[in-house]
């Protein structure tokens, strides 16, 4: 940018390319002494006709070059990347309001305006586009542009913050606090619609950005999940033991339906919570609590299955994880979670197959029969045989676990002779 040759630079054997020329003038054209000429792409030259003192007064790069040469007629700019902006810069440095010129531009174009702004050296133009930018909203992908463009200004007394304060705080790590008080609010809301719409945006806004979340803050936020998960869980046996006294039939219908809603949308939560933890593959330690939940299993089957069964889709959602490599826990723990939660599975899936709209049955039983197949053989044996009389005797009305049952089969049946035949020292001393 600061050769001042009279012809611009050409390589050896370079074809001459044919010229476009261009003329531009600005100001009282009469009093100009001073010729810029622009060499941009595809041959493109664009001649301006302009004034030393007012580009010498807000340009420090056409201030230095000057002071280099007296008299300076012409300044020659080779290689100009952008020669469009370039002029429109030029043009701003004749302006008295430079930021009210740009009121009506895009953000892109801004943008572009600041880049070769920074590059002459002109000041109170690249002042007047951080104005813009801070004031403006951005849409889509600008904001991306935006921090960028700003970031790599390559000079720090602009007062660049104000923008980026937009899209960062003086924190460096987000407040954990904040994400726990979002999380309080969607569990505590009686709203149905309302709750149902944020749980969803949430669980999506975790699961975008997962992969870029460091684990100190993945940590902080798991901590806070399984928090959650603990207050659920205690108001969820406080309600199933209410509802499950023999004096509960007795109470008024409207107190009735009041614990019955309380223990649909507990159990709502529960599910929204151990989709985040999935989603996040941090449920390990949620698969161990809910295991371990005997009592609320063992007054499952005392409650209507209609208020029910959304702990039944907490139980198949920590199948459907573990079949899918989600989350890894013990063989103790996915023992201990088929032993007490399979059966009131079991128990509900007739109504969860017409009764939940979000349930997905082919999952569900995938998730089911891959969590039996992790365990050993003769542990695979006494669930698969107990299911297949439940089977037998209710057919669709329970899980279907035939892929699973078949895979056992051939464990049991087929693979200790093929690994006898593959074996021919073994095969000699039987």
């Amino acid at each position: 940018m600061e050769n001042t040759s009279s012809n611009p630079p050409k390589a050896a054997n370079e074809k001459p390319q044919k010229q476009h020329k261009i003329s531009v003038g600005f100001g009282q054209l009469e009093m100009s002494d001073l010729k810029v000429v622009l060499y941009g792409k595809d041959g493109v030259a664009v001649k301006m006709s302009v004034h030393k003192n007012i580009l010498a007064e807000n340009s420090t790069f056409f201030a230095d070059k000057l002071s280099r040469q007296s008299p300076v007629s012409s300044i020659e700019m080779p290689d100009c990347e952008d020669v469009e902006i370039y002029v429109e810069t030029v043009g701003l440095m004749y302006c008295s309001d430079v930021r009210q010129r740009l009121i009506k531009q895009s953000v892109s174009r801004v943008l572009r305006i600041l880049k070769a702004a920074e590059l002459l050296g002109f000041r109170s133009c690249v002042i007047s586009c951080l104005d813009y930018l801070e004031a403006v909203p951005w849409v889509g992908e600008e904001e991306e542009s935006v921090v960028s463009s700003v970031r790599n200004l390559h000079t720090e007394d602009y007062g660049v913050s104000p923008v980026l304060k937009r899209v960062a705080s003086d924190l460096t790590i987000p407040p954990n606090d904040t994400f726990a008080h979002i999380i309080e609010l969607v569990l505590k809301s009686n709203e149905d619609r309302g709750r149902r719409e944020m749980k969803t945006l949430v669980l999506r806004l975790l699961k975008e950005n997962s992969t870029s979340c460091t684990s100190s803050s993945s940590d902080l936020c798991a901590e806070t999940l399984y928090r959650s998960c603990r207050n659920c869980l205690e108001s969820l046996l406080i309600l199933f033991q209410q509802a499950s006294d023999n004096d509960f039939a007795k109470q008024a219908p409207a107190i009735k339906e009041t614990v019955f809603r309380q223990i649909a949308l507990e159990a709502d939560n529960l599910l929204w919570l151990a989709e985040m933890l999935a989603g996040r593959n941090a449920a390990d330690e949620f698969a161990a609590m809910w295991a371990s939940q005997r009592e609320l299993a063992g007054l499952h089957s005392k409650l209507p299955v209609k208020s029910r069964h959304l702990v039944s889709c907490a139980t198949a959602r920590l199948f459907v994880a573990i079949g899918k490599g989600e989350m890894l826990p013990s063989k103790d723990t996915r023992q201990l979670l088929l032993d007490v939660w399979l059966q009131p599975l079991v128990d509900d899936y007739n109504w969860l197959q017409h009764g939940c709209r979000s349930f997905d049955r082919k999952v569900v039983e995938e998730g089911i029969g891959r969590t039996i197949l992790t365990l050993p053989l003769e542990d695979q044996q006494t669930i698969l045989l107990s299911w297949l009389g439940s089977f037998l005797k209710v057919g669709d009305s329970c899980p279907n676990l035939q892929k699973a049952f078949e895979v056992w089969w051939r464990r049991t049946f087929i693979r200790p002779y093929v690994d006898k035949q593959g074996n021919p020292s073994q095969s000699g001393r039987s």
